[in-house]
Protein backbone atom coordinates (compact mmCIF):
# COMPACT_ATOMS: atom_id res chain seq x y z
CA UNK A 1 0.00 0.00 0.00
CA UNK A 2 1.02 3.43 -0.75
CA UNK A 3 0.17 6.95 1.00
CA UNK A 4 -0.16 10.01 -0.88
CA UNK A 5 0.40 13.42 0.92
CA UNK A 6 -1.17 16.54 -0.62
CA UNK A 7 -0.37 19.72 1.12
CA UNK A 8 -2.59 22.36 1.07
CA UNK A 9 -6.69 21.62 -0.27
CA UNK A 10 -7.22 25.05 -1.91
CA UNK A 11 -8.80 26.06 -5.40
CA UNK A 12 -6.14 24.65 -7.33
CA UNK A 13 -6.52 20.84 -5.60
CA UNK A 14 -9.92 19.95 -6.81
CA UNK A 15 -9.02 17.92 -9.76
CA UNK A 16 -6.07 16.55 -8.09
CA UNK A 17 -7.66 15.18 -5.28
CA UNK A 18 -10.71 13.81 -7.54
CA UNK A 19 -8.51 11.96 -9.59
CA UNK A 20 -6.48 10.34 -6.94
CA UNK A 21 -9.46 9.85 -4.49
CA UNK A 22 -11.17 7.89 -7.55
CA UNK A 23 -7.96 5.82 -8.33
CA UNK A 24 -6.95 5.13 -3.95
CA UNK A 25 -9.32 1.84 -4.27
CA UNK A 26 -8.74 -0.16 -7.07
CA UNK A 27 -4.95 0.28 -6.70
CA UNK A 28 -4.87 -0.08 -2.61
CA UNK A 29 -3.45 3.54 -1.68
CA UNK A 30 -4.40 5.87 0.89
CA UNK A 31 -4.41 9.91 0.73
CA UNK A 32 -3.75 12.29 3.44
CA UNK A 33 -5.07 15.75 2.58
CA UNK A 34 -3.73 18.19 4.92
CA UNK A 35 -4.30 22.03 5.84
CA UNK A 36 -4.50 24.88 8.24
CA UNK A 37 -7.22 23.00 9.82
CA UNK A 38 -8.88 19.27 9.51
CA UNK A 39 -12.11 20.78 8.89
CA UNK A 40 -10.91 22.40 5.68
CA UNK A 41 -8.87 19.62 4.59
CA UNK A 42 -11.93 16.84 5.18
CA UNK A 43 -14.41 19.14 2.98
CA UNK A 44 -12.42 17.86 0.07
CA UNK A 45 -11.82 14.29 1.22
CA UNK A 46 -15.90 13.37 -0.34
CA UNK A 47 -16.19 11.00 2.66
CA UNK A 48 -13.68 8.34 1.37
CA UNK A 49 -12.55 5.73 3.62
CA UNK A 50 -9.17 5.64 1.34
CA UNK A 51 -9.09 9.63 2.70
CA UNK A 52 -7.92 11.06 6.40
CA UNK A 53 -7.53 14.72 6.94
CA UNK A 54 -5.48 16.07 9.16
CA UNK A 55 -4.22 19.68 9.99
CA UNK A 56 -0.99 20.77 9.72
CA UNK A 57 1.47 23.48 11.42
CA UNK A 58 3.59 24.47 8.54
CA UNK A 59 5.89 26.49 11.40
CA UNK A 60 6.15 23.76 13.58
CA UNK A 61 9.18 21.44 12.65
CA UNK A 62 8.03 18.63 14.67
CA UNK A 63 4.22 18.47 13.16
CA UNK A 64 5.19 19.04 9.68
CA UNK A 65 7.99 16.03 9.77
CA UNK A 66 5.39 13.82 11.35
CA UNK A 67 2.99 14.30 8.89
CA UNK A 68 5.48 14.05 6.07
CA UNK A 69 6.65 10.64 7.40
CA UNK A 70 3.01 9.14 7.12
CA UNK A 71 3.65 9.45 3.46
CA UNK A 72 5.45 7.52 0.39
CA UNK A 73 5.14 10.87 -2.23
CA UNK A 74 4.07 14.17 -1.27
CA UNK A 75 2.44 16.40 -3.48
CA UNK A 76 2.95 20.40 -2.77
CA UNK A 77 0.10 22.88 -3.42
CA UNK A 78 1.47 24.82 -1.17
CA UNK A 79 2.79 28.55 -2.23
CA UNK A 80 5.57 27.77 -3.97
CA UNK A 81 7.73 30.02 -1.35
CA UNK A 82 7.15 26.91 0.72
CA UNK A 83 8.15 24.37 -1.63
CA UNK A 84 12.38 24.58 -0.40
CA UNK A 85 10.91 24.23 3.31
CA UNK A 86 9.02 20.91 2.21
CA UNK A 87 11.60 19.68 -0.10
CA UNK A 88 14.20 19.98 2.44
CA UNK A 89 11.87 17.80 5.03
CA UNK A 90 11.09 15.15 2.07
CA UNK A 91 15.03 14.90 1.72
CA UNK A 92 15.46 14.26 5.18
CA UNK A 93 12.91 11.77 5.36
CA UNK A 94 13.32 9.96 2.25
CA UNK A 95 10.12 10.97 0.40
CA UNK A 96 9.64 11.81 -3.28
CA UNK A 97 8.24 14.93 -4.03
CA UNK A 98 5.67 16.65 -6.63
CA UNK A 99 4.81 20.32 -7.26
CA UNK A 100 3.04 22.46 -10.14
CA UNK A 101 5.40 25.19 -9.64
CA UNK A 102 8.56 26.12 -10.80
CA UNK A 103 11.43 24.59 -9.80
CA UNK A 104 13.34 27.13 -7.72
CA UNK A 105 17.46 28.09 -7.57
CA UNK A 106 17.00 26.36 -4.13
CA UNK A 107 15.56 23.19 -4.86
CA UNK A 108 17.76 23.42 -7.77
CA UNK A 109 20.65 22.92 -5.10
CA UNK A 110 19.43 19.99 -3.90
CA UNK A 111 19.90 18.10 -7.34
CA UNK A 112 22.99 16.11 -6.12
CA UNK A 113 21.32 14.90 -2.48
CA UNK A 114 18.03 14.07 -4.46
CA UNK A 115 19.90 12.06 -6.89
CA UNK A 116 22.03 9.78 -4.00
CA UNK A 117 19.20 9.07 -2.29
CA UNK A 118 17.27 7.65 -5.13
CA UNK A 119 14.54 10.57 -4.82
CA UNK A 120 12.34 11.60 -7.44
CA UNK A 121 11.85 15.57 -7.54
CA UNK A 122 9.39 16.27 -10.05
CA UNK A 123 8.81 20.26 -10.50
CA UNK A 124 6.54 21.97 -13.07
CA UNK A 125 4.41 19.34 -13.56
CA UNK A 126 1.39 21.55 -13.83
CA UNK A 127 -0.43 23.93 -16.48
CA UNK A 128 2.00 26.57 -16.74
CA UNK A 129 4.73 25.33 -16.26
CA UNK A 130 3.63 21.89 -17.25
CA UNK A 131 1.23 21.09 -20.13
CA UNK A 132 3.43 24.00 -22.28
CA UNK A 133 6.63 21.64 -21.63
CA UNK A 134 5.14 18.47 -22.34
CA UNK A 135 3.28 19.34 -25.63
CA UNK A 136 6.09 21.92 -26.98
CA UNK A 137 8.56 18.93 -26.10
CA UNK A 138 6.26 16.05 -28.08
CA UNK A 139 6.52 18.37 -31.28
CA UNK A 140 10.31 19.40 -30.39
CA UNK A 141 11.26 15.65 -30.39
CA UNK A 142 9.29 14.69 -33.33
CA UNK A 143 10.68 17.33 -35.19
CA UNK A 144 14.49 16.68 -34.45
CA UNK A 145 13.49 12.67 -35.04
CA UNK A 146 12.30 13.96 -38.77
CA UNK A 147 15.53 15.81 -39.13
CA UNK A 148 14.02 19.33 -39.24
CA UNK A 149 15.56 22.26 -37.85
CA UNK A 150 13.12 24.39 -35.70
CA UNK A 151 13.64 28.26 -36.65
CA UNK A 152 11.03 30.06 -34.24
CA UNK A 153 9.02 29.02 -31.46
CA UNK A 154 6.72 31.01 -29.74
CA UNK A 155 4.51 29.89 -26.71
CA UNK A 156 1.78 31.57 -25.16
CA UNK A 157 -0.63 30.50 -22.09
CA UNK A 158 -3.30 32.67 -20.55
CA UNK A 159 -6.10 31.98 -17.85
CA UNK A 160 -9.29 33.70 -18.92
CA UNK A 161 -13.34 33.66 -19.20
CA UNK A 162 -15.26 31.68 -21.65
CA UNK A 163 -16.65 34.61 -23.93
CA UNK A 164 -20.31 34.13 -22.49
CA UNK A 165 -19.02 34.92 -18.99
CA UNK A 166 -17.32 37.96 -20.34
CA UNK A 167 -19.63 40.49 -18.57
CA UNK A 168 -17.72 43.44 -17.84
CA UNK A 169 -15.88 45.85 -19.63
CA UNK A 170 -12.30 44.38 -19.28
CA UNK A 171 -13.51 41.03 -20.15
CA UNK A 172 -11.46 39.41 -17.33
CA UNK A 173 -12.05 38.15 -13.72
CA UNK A 174 -9.22 36.26 -11.41
CA UNK A 175 -8.97 32.88 -12.13
CA UNK A 176 -6.05 32.32 -10.03
CA UNK A 177 -3.53 34.36 -7.84
CA UNK A 178 -4.74 37.89 -7.67
CA UNK A 179 -1.04 39.22 -6.30
CA UNK A 180 0.48 37.63 -9.18
CA UNK A 181 -2.24 38.77 -12.17
CA UNK A 182 -1.09 42.54 -10.11
CA UNK A 183 2.28 42.14 -10.36
CA UNK A 184 2.42 39.93 -13.37
CA UNK A 185 5.65 41.36 -15.66
CA UNK A 186 7.77 43.26 -13.13
CA UNK A 187 11.04 43.25 -14.26
CA UNK A 188 12.85 42.83 -17.45
CA UNK A 189 10.72 40.40 -20.21
CA UNK A 190 14.05 38.74 -22.34
CA UNK A 191 13.99 36.59 -25.62
CA UNK A 192 15.42 36.34 -28.72
CA UNK A 193 13.90 36.99 -32.26
CA UNK A 194 15.83 36.63 -35.40
CA UNK A 195 19.17 36.11 -33.49
CA UNK A 196 18.94 39.29 -32.12
CA UNK A 197 18.59 39.61 -28.38
CA UNK A 198 15.79 41.53 -27.04
CA UNK A 199 14.78 43.13 -23.79
CA UNK A 200 11.52 44.92 -22.72
CA UNK A 201 11.83 46.83 -19.22
CA UNK A 202 8.31 46.37 -17.32
CA UNK A 203 7.13 50.15 -18.11
CA UNK A 204 7.18 49.35 -22.03
CA UNK A 205 5.45 45.42 -21.72
CA UNK A 206 2.30 45.94 -22.26
CA UNK A 207 2.98 48.44 -25.22
CA UNK A 208 4.59 45.27 -27.06
CA UNK A 209 1.74 43.24 -28.03
CA UNK A 210 1.21 40.15 -30.17
CA UNK A 211 -1.98 39.44 -31.42
CA UNK A 212 -2.80 35.26 -31.09
CA UNK A 213 -5.82 33.55 -32.60
CA UNK A 214 -7.91 30.94 -31.87
CA UNK A 215 -11.03 29.62 -34.19
CA UNK A 216 -13.64 29.49 -31.88
CA UNK A 217 -13.13 31.90 -29.00
CA UNK A 218 -11.46 35.09 -31.12
CA UNK A 219 -8.56 36.85 -30.57
CA UNK A 220 -5.84 37.38 -27.34
CA UNK A 221 -3.06 39.98 -26.73
CA UNK A 222 -0.14 38.09 -25.95
CA UNK A 223 3.00 39.95 -23.96
CA UNK A 224 6.66 38.40 -23.24
CA UNK A 225 7.25 36.26 -19.86
CA UNK A 226 9.94 37.57 -17.92
CA UNK A 227 12.65 34.90 -18.73
CA UNK A 228 12.01 33.21 -22.18
CA UNK A 229 16.03 33.04 -23.04
CA UNK A 230 16.84 29.76 -20.60
CA UNK A 231 14.00 28.19 -22.39
CA UNK A 232 16.50 27.59 -25.30
CA UNK A 233 19.09 25.11 -23.07
CA UNK A 234 16.22 23.69 -21.69
CA UNK A 235 14.19 22.50 -24.57
CA UNK A 236 17.70 21.83 -26.54
CA UNK A 237 17.15 24.92 -29.04
CA UNK A 238 20.15 26.19 -28.07
CA UNK A 239 20.76 27.82 -32.17
CA UNK A 240 17.01 28.49 -32.23
CA UNK A 241 17.14 32.47 -33.57
CA UNK A 242 13.36 33.05 -32.07
CA UNK A 243 12.02 31.78 -28.91
CA UNK A 244 9.26 33.61 -26.76
CA UNK A 245 7.18 32.90 -24.08
CA UNK A 246 4.27 34.49 -23.28
CA UNK A 247 0.91 35.62 -21.55
CA UNK A 248 -2.34 36.21 -22.89
CA UNK A 249 -4.86 38.29 -22.33
CA UNK A 250 -8.15 39.19 -24.22
CA UNK A 251 -7.32 42.05 -26.76
CA UNK A 252 -7.82 45.47 -25.09
CA UNK A 253 -6.91 44.25 -21.71
CA UNK A 254 -3.25 45.54 -21.63
CA UNK A 255 -4.01 48.90 -23.07
CA UNK A 256 -5.83 49.53 -20.46
CA UNK A 257 -3.56 47.90 -17.31
CA UNK A 258 -0.29 49.56 -19.31
CA UNK A 259 -2.34 52.88 -17.30
CA UNK A 260 -2.42 51.41 -13.93
CA UNK A 261 1.92 50.35 -14.88
CA UNK A 262 2.71 53.91 -15.77
CA UNK A 263 1.13 55.57 -13.00
CA UNK A 264 2.77 53.50 -10.18
CA UNK A 265 -0.43 51.62 -8.82
CA UNK A 266 1.13 48.42 -9.41
CA UNK A 267 4.60 49.23 -7.37
CA UNK A 268 4.31 46.47 -4.88
CA UNK A 269 8.25 48.06 -3.11
CA UNK A 270 6.43 50.99 -0.78
CA UNK A 271 3.89 51.05 1.54
CA UNK A 272 1.37 53.69 1.53
CA UNK A 273 -0.22 54.71 5.11
CA UNK A 274 -3.51 56.73 3.55
CA UNK A 275 -5.78 58.71 6.62
CA UNK A 276 -9.87 57.86 7.44
CA UNK A 277 -12.15 58.50 4.67
CA UNK A 278 -9.77 57.65 1.48
CA UNK A 279 -11.45 57.16 -1.66
CA UNK A 280 -10.95 55.04 -4.79
CA UNK A 281 -11.03 58.66 -6.63
CA UNK A 282 -8.49 60.07 -4.11
CA UNK A 283 -5.81 56.78 -4.48
CA UNK A 284 -5.91 57.07 -8.42
CA UNK A 285 -5.50 60.74 -7.69
CA UNK A 286 -2.50 60.40 -5.35
CA UNK A 287 -0.52 59.06 -8.43
CA UNK A 288 -1.70 62.54 -10.83
CA UNK A 289 -0.38 65.52 -10.92
CA UNK A 290 -1.72 68.19 -8.81
CA UNK A 291 -4.45 70.56 -10.68
CA UNK A 292 -7.27 72.17 -8.53
CA UNK A 293 -9.32 71.98 -12.01
CA UNK A 294 -9.31 69.52 -14.05
CA UNK A 295 -10.90 66.11 -13.56
CA UNK A 296 -9.02 63.01 -12.54
CA UNK A 297 -10.01 61.88 -15.88
CA UNK A 298 -8.48 64.68 -17.90
CA UNK A 299 -5.40 64.83 -15.74
CA UNK A 300 -4.55 60.75 -16.95
CA UNK A 301 -5.42 61.47 -20.50
CA UNK A 302 -3.09 64.89 -20.26
CA UNK A 303 -0.40 62.40 -18.20
CA UNK A 304 -0.87 59.98 -20.91
CA UNK A 305 -2.33 61.30 -24.07
CA UNK A 306 -2.67 57.65 -25.93
CA UNK A 307 -5.16 56.56 -23.46
CA UNK A 308 -8.98 56.41 -25.27
CA UNK A 309 -12.59 57.02 -24.22
CA UNK A 310 -12.63 53.11 -24.34
CA UNK A 311 -9.54 52.91 -21.49
CA UNK A 312 -11.35 55.18 -19.55
CA UNK A 313 -15.16 53.22 -19.26
CA UNK A 314 -12.54 50.28 -17.99
CA UNK A 315 -11.04 52.31 -14.94
CA UNK A 316 -14.87 54.01 -14.52
CA UNK A 317 -15.96 50.48 -13.97
CA UNK A 318 -13.66 49.64 -11.40
CA UNK A 319 -14.87 52.83 -9.53
CA UNK A 320 -12.10 54.65 -9.42
CA UNK A 321 -13.50 57.80 -10.24
CA UNK A 322 -15.63 57.63 -7.53
CA UNK A 323 -15.67 58.78 -4.14
CA UNK A 324 -15.81 54.94 -2.31
CA UNK A 325 -13.91 54.19 0.75
CA UNK A 326 -11.02 52.09 0.15
CA UNK A 327 -11.27 48.77 2.05
CA UNK A 328 -7.38 48.80 2.44
CA UNK A 329 -5.79 52.17 3.50
CA UNK A 330 -2.41 50.84 4.55
CA UNK A 331 -0.68 48.39 2.02
CA UNK A 332 2.10 48.82 -1.17
CA UNK A 333 0.01 50.71 -4.20
CA UNK A 334 -0.19 46.95 -5.92
CA UNK A 335 -2.13 45.70 -2.69
CA UNK A 336 -4.60 48.04 -2.91
CA UNK A 337 -5.23 47.94 -6.01
CA UNK A 338 -5.36 43.91 -5.60
CA UNK A 339 -8.54 44.84 -3.09
CA UNK A 340 -9.91 47.11 -5.47
CA UNK A 341 -10.06 44.44 -8.10
CA UNK A 342 -10.91 41.63 -6.17
CA UNK A 343 -14.02 43.19 -5.56
CA UNK A 344 -14.73 43.47 -8.92
CA UNK A 345 -13.09 40.76 -10.83
CA UNK A 346 -14.49 37.70 -8.64
CA UNK A 347 -16.19 35.23 -9.93
CA UNK A 348 -20.00 35.52 -9.82
CA UNK A 349 -22.76 32.07 -9.58
CA UNK A 350 -22.01 30.65 -13.50
CA UNK A 351 -19.05 32.17 -14.25
CA UNK A 352 -16.76 29.60 -16.29
CA UNK A 353 -13.31 30.23 -16.58
CA UNK A 354 -11.06 29.35 -19.80
CA UNK A 355 -7.59 28.12 -20.34
CA UNK A 356 -6.34 28.95 -23.65
CA UNK A 357 -2.93 28.09 -25.27
CA UNK A 358 -0.65 28.23 -28.05
CA UNK A 359 2.22 27.33 -29.63
CA UNK A 360 3.21 28.48 -32.75
CA UNK A 361 6.43 26.68 -34.70
CA UNK A 362 8.53 27.51 -37.82
CA UNK A 363 10.42 24.58 -39.31
CA UNK A 364 12.90 23.98 -41.78
CA UNK A 365 12.18 21.04 -43.50
CA UNK A 366 12.92 19.48 -47.05
CA UNK A 367 9.67 20.69 -48.30
CA UNK A 368 10.37 24.15 -47.25
CA UNK A 369 9.59 26.11 -44.56
CA UNK A 370 6.72 24.58 -42.32
CA UNK A 371 4.30 26.63 -39.72
CA UNK A 372 2.85 24.61 -37.37
CA UNK A 373 0.09 26.01 -35.05
CA UNK A 374 -0.84 23.55 -32.36
CA UNK A 375 -3.47 25.10 -29.95
CA UNK A 376 -5.38 24.05 -26.71
CA UNK A 377 -8.64 25.57 -24.74
CA UNK A 378 -10.23 24.02 -22.21
CA UNK A 379 -13.43 25.39 -20.89
CA UNK A 380 -14.69 25.14 -16.75
CA UNK A 381 -17.78 23.54 -15.74
CA UNK A 382 -18.00 25.93 -12.94
CA UNK A 383 -16.57 28.01 -9.73
CA UNK A 384 -15.50 24.67 -7.80
CA UNK A 385 -14.33 22.72 -11.33
CA UNK A 386 -12.88 25.47 -13.01
CA UNK A 387 -10.41 25.07 -16.43
CA UNK A 388 -7.71 26.35 -14.18
CA UNK A 389 -7.79 23.83 -11.25
CA UNK A 390 -7.95 21.21 -13.98
CA UNK A 391 -5.30 21.92 -16.06
CA UNK A 392 -2.79 22.63 -13.15
CA UNK A 393 -4.36 19.27 -10.88
CA UNK A 394 -4.74 16.83 -13.71
CA UNK A 395 -1.18 16.56 -15.11
CA UNK A 396 0.05 16.44 -11.21
CA UNK A 397 -2.15 13.27 -9.84
CA UNK A 398 -1.37 11.43 -13.70
CA UNK A 399 2.40 11.75 -12.57
CA UNK A 400 1.69 10.49 -9.62
CA UNK A 401 -0.22 7.78 -10.96
CA UNK A 402 2.24 7.09 -12.93
CA UNK A 403 4.89 7.10 -10.47
CA UNK A 404 3.18 4.58 -8.27
CA UNK A 405 2.34 2.33 -11.18
CA UNK A 406 5.86 2.00 -11.96
CA UNK A 407 5.51 3.67 -15.12
CA UNK A 408 7.91 6.88 -14.06
CA UNK A 409 10.98 5.05 -13.23
CA UNK A 410 13.29 8.13 -13.46
CA UNK A 411 14.56 9.50 -10.56
CA UNK A 412 16.74 12.72 -10.01
CA UNK A 413 15.60 16.30 -9.91
CA UNK A 414 13.14 17.02 -13.00
CA UNK A 415 10.64 18.80 -14.90
CA UNK A 416 8.12 17.36 -17.54
CA UNK A 417 10.58 17.49 -20.58
CA UNK A 418 11.38 13.86 -21.01
CA UNK A 419 9.64 11.46 -23.05
CA UNK A 420 9.15 8.79 -20.03
CA UNK A 421 7.47 11.73 -18.33
CA UNK A 422 5.72 13.58 -21.21
CA UNK A 423 4.10 10.76 -23.61
CA UNK A 424 1.96 9.00 -20.73
CA UNK A 425 0.63 12.40 -19.13
CA UNK A 426 -0.45 14.09 -22.37
CA UNK A 427 -2.16 11.06 -23.43
CA UNK A 428 -3.90 10.65 -20.08
CA UNK A 429 -4.84 14.45 -20.85
CA UNK A 430 -6.90 13.77 -24.11
CA UNK A 431 -9.01 11.21 -22.16
CA UNK A 432 -9.99 14.11 -20.55
CA UNK A 433 -10.63 16.38 -22.90
CA UNK A 434 -7.09 18.48 -22.70
CA UNK A 435 -6.11 18.22 -25.93
CA UNK A 436 -4.25 20.26 -29.01
CA UNK A 437 -5.13 20.87 -32.00
CA UNK A 438 -2.98 21.16 -34.94
CA UNK A 439 -2.64 23.06 -37.70
CA UNK A 440 0.03 22.79 -40.55
CA UNK A 441 0.75 25.22 -43.52
CA UNK A 442 3.84 25.31 -45.74
CA UNK A 443 5.76 28.27 -47.37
Amino acid sequence: MHTILILGTGKSSTYLIDYLIGTAEAKNRQIILADISEKIAAQKSGQSTFVTAKAINLKDDKNRQEIIKLSDVVISMLPAFLHPLIAKDCLELHKHLFTASYESEEIRSMKLDVEEKGLLFLNECGLDPGIDHMSAMKIIDQEKAKGNKIKSFKSYTGGVLTPESENNPWKYKFTWNARNVVLAGQGVSRFIRNGKYKYIPYHMLFRRLETISFEDVGDFDGYPNRDSLSYRQIYGLDEIPTLLRGTLRRAGFCQSWDVFVQLGMTDDSFTMDLPDGFTYKMFINSFLPYDEIQSVENKIKELLPWVTEEILEKIAWLGLFEEIELPLRKGSPAAILQVILEDKWSLESGDKDMIVMQHLFEIETPRGTKKLTSSLVCKGTNQTYTAMAKTVGLPLAMAVDLFLDGKIKVRGLHTPIIPEIYEPILKMLEKENIGFLEKVSFN
